[in-house]
């Protein structure tokens, strides 16, 4: 179950990352966060980030032509 979306579609590191980072600390511990983007290095980094800051990437899936979705728990 998804309990936030944050749609960074337009937005490039290191924004992409920053945002997402700003909207998953608002959220409880066990919450999910989904977030769109277009920007392909940010596929690559704003997952790694969230690792990082202790969080679990639970998907990570292409949805069209240069856009992807991440689900992030907290």
């Amino acid at each position: 179950m998804i309990n936030k979306k944050v749609d960074l579609t337009g937005e490039v590191c290191p924004y992409t990352f920053v945002k997402s980072k700003l909207a998953i600390e608002k959220m409880k511990k066990g919450e999910v966060l989904e977030i769109v983007l277009d920007y392909k290095e940010a596929v690559e980094n704003v997952p790694e980030s969230m690792e990082n800051h202790g969080h679990k990437v639970e998907e990570v899936e292409k949805t069209g032509n240069n856009k992807w979705k991440v689900i992030i728990k907290k």
